[in-house]
Protein backbone atom coordinates (compact mmCIF):
# COMPACT_ATOMS: atom_id res chain seq x y z
CA UNK A 1 0.00 0.00 0.00
CA UNK A 2 0.92 3.63 -1.16
CA UNK A 3 -0.03 7.17 -0.49
CA UNK A 4 0.54 10.41 -1.77
CA UNK A 5 0.95 13.18 1.00
CA UNK A 6 1.22 16.75 0.93
CA UNK A 7 3.22 18.32 3.46
CA UNK A 8 6.05 21.76 3.53
CA UNK A 9 4.12 22.75 0.02
CA UNK A 10 5.75 19.15 -1.40
CA UNK A 11 3.82 15.73 -2.14
CA UNK A 12 5.87 12.85 -1.40
CA UNK A 13 4.98 9.04 -2.14
CA UNK A 14 5.36 6.67 0.93
CA UNK A 15 4.38 3.52 1.81
CA UNK A 16 4.89 1.55 5.15
CA UNK A 17 8.86 1.56 6.65
CA UNK A 18 9.40 4.44 4.48
CA UNK A 19 11.82 7.42 5.79
CA UNK A 20 11.72 10.43 4.58
CA UNK A 21 12.97 14.06 5.25
CA UNK A 22 10.24 17.03 4.83
CA UNK A 23 10.30 20.65 6.22
CA UNK A 24 10.52 21.20 9.42
CA UNK A 25 7.71 19.99 11.65
CA UNK A 26 6.86 20.97 15.40
CA UNK A 27 7.51 17.60 16.92
CA UNK A 28 9.53 16.16 19.52
CA UNK A 29 12.11 13.28 18.58
CA UNK A 30 9.84 10.09 19.15
CA UNK A 31 6.63 11.37 18.83
CA UNK A 32 3.91 10.04 16.06
CA UNK A 33 2.46 12.76 14.07
CA UNK A 34 -0.05 12.60 11.73
CA UNK A 35 -0.18 13.54 7.76
CA UNK A 36 -3.90 14.38 7.52
CA UNK A 37 -3.42 15.78 3.68
CA UNK A 38 -3.62 12.67 1.65
CA UNK A 39 -3.82 13.25 -2.18
CA UNK A 40 -4.02 9.68 -2.96
CA UNK A 41 -4.21 6.20 -1.65
CA UNK A 42 -3.17 3.03 -3.77
CA UNK A 43 -2.93 -0.93 -3.27
CA UNK A 44 -3.30 -3.94 -4.63
CA UNK A 45 -7.00 -3.60 -5.77
CA UNK A 46 -6.63 -0.39 -7.17
CA UNK A 47 -5.97 3.79 -6.51
CA UNK A 48 -7.94 6.09 -4.92
CA UNK A 49 -7.82 9.65 -6.08
CA UNK A 50 -9.28 12.27 -3.71
CA UNK A 51 -10.88 15.62 -4.28
CA UNK A 52 -8.23 17.11 -3.37
CA UNK A 53 -8.00 14.75 -0.67
CA UNK A 54 -8.79 11.38 0.09
CA UNK A 55 -11.79 11.76 2.77
CA UNK A 56 -10.74 9.85 6.36
CA UNK A 57 -7.37 9.12 5.34
CA UNK A 58 -4.46 9.64 7.01
CA UNK A 59 -0.48 8.69 7.25
CA UNK A 60 1.11 8.50 10.69
CA UNK A 61 4.67 8.92 10.87
CA UNK A 62 7.50 8.57 14.08
CA UNK A 63 9.82 11.69 14.46
CA UNK A 64 12.97 10.06 14.14
CA UNK A 65 15.20 13.45 14.28
CA UNK A 66 15.70 17.08 13.71
CA UNK A 67 18.47 18.45 11.70
CA UNK A 68 19.99 20.37 9.17
CA UNK A 69 19.75 19.65 5.64
CA UNK A 70 23.28 19.65 3.40
CA UNK A 71 24.50 23.26 2.40
CA UNK A 72 23.45 24.89 -0.55
CA UNK A 73 25.56 27.73 -2.67
CA UNK A 74 23.62 30.35 -3.27
CA UNK A 75 25.55 32.92 -6.39
CA UNK A 76 24.94 35.98 -7.83
CA UNK A 77 26.78 37.62 -10.82
CA UNK A 78 26.10 40.19 -13.51
CA UNK A 79 28.66 40.11 -16.27
CA UNK A 80 31.20 42.74 -16.74
CA UNK A 81 29.75 44.45 -13.52
CA UNK A 82 32.30 42.95 -10.84
CA UNK A 83 28.77 42.03 -9.20
CA UNK A 84 29.68 38.90 -7.52
CA UNK A 85 27.22 37.70 -4.31
CA UNK A 86 28.04 34.04 -2.10
CA UNK A 87 25.60 33.10 0.37
CA UNK A 88 24.76 29.86 1.63
CA UNK A 89 21.87 28.58 3.36
CA UNK A 90 21.07 25.09 4.91
CA UNK A 91 17.51 24.25 5.39
CA UNK A 92 15.72 22.77 8.66
CA UNK A 93 14.82 19.59 8.01
CA UNK A 94 12.71 16.27 10.15
CA UNK A 95 13.05 13.13 9.33
CA UNK A 96 10.27 10.58 9.61
CA UNK A 97 9.20 6.71 9.40
CA UNK A 98 6.07 6.35 8.05
CA UNK A 99 4.43 3.20 10.09
CA UNK A 100 0.99 3.45 9.50
CA UNK A 101 -1.58 4.13 6.38
CA UNK A 102 -5.33 4.50 6.91
CA UNK A 103 -8.24 4.23 4.32
CA UNK A 104 -10.52 5.73 7.12
CA UNK A 105 -10.19 7.40 10.15
CA UNK A 106 -9.85 5.70 13.40
CA UNK A 107 -13.58 5.49 15.14
CA UNK A 108 -14.50 7.71 18.61
CA UNK A 109 -16.12 6.06 20.73
CA UNK A 110 -19.77 6.88 20.45
CA UNK A 111 -21.28 10.44 22.63
CA UNK A 112 -22.83 10.06 26.08
CA UNK A 113 -26.24 11.21 26.02
CA UNK A 114 -27.24 13.76 28.05
CA UNK A 115 -29.30 12.63 31.15
CA UNK A 116 -28.82 15.40 32.80
CA UNK A 117 -31.44 17.53 31.08
CA UNK A 118 -34.32 15.99 31.44
CA UNK A 119 -33.56 14.93 35.42
CA UNK A 120 -33.55 18.96 35.60
CA UNK A 121 -36.96 19.15 33.79
CA UNK A 122 -38.14 16.56 35.94
CA UNK A 123 -37.49 18.05 39.12
CA UNK A 124 -38.47 21.47 37.88
CA UNK A 125 -42.07 20.27 37.39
Amino acid sequence: MFAVVKTGGKQYRVAEGDVLKVEKLDAEVGKKVTLDEVLMIGDEKGVKVGEPLVKGANVTAEVLEQKKDKKITVFKKKRRHNYRRKKGHRQQITVLRVTKIAKTAAKKAPAKKKTETKTKEAAAE
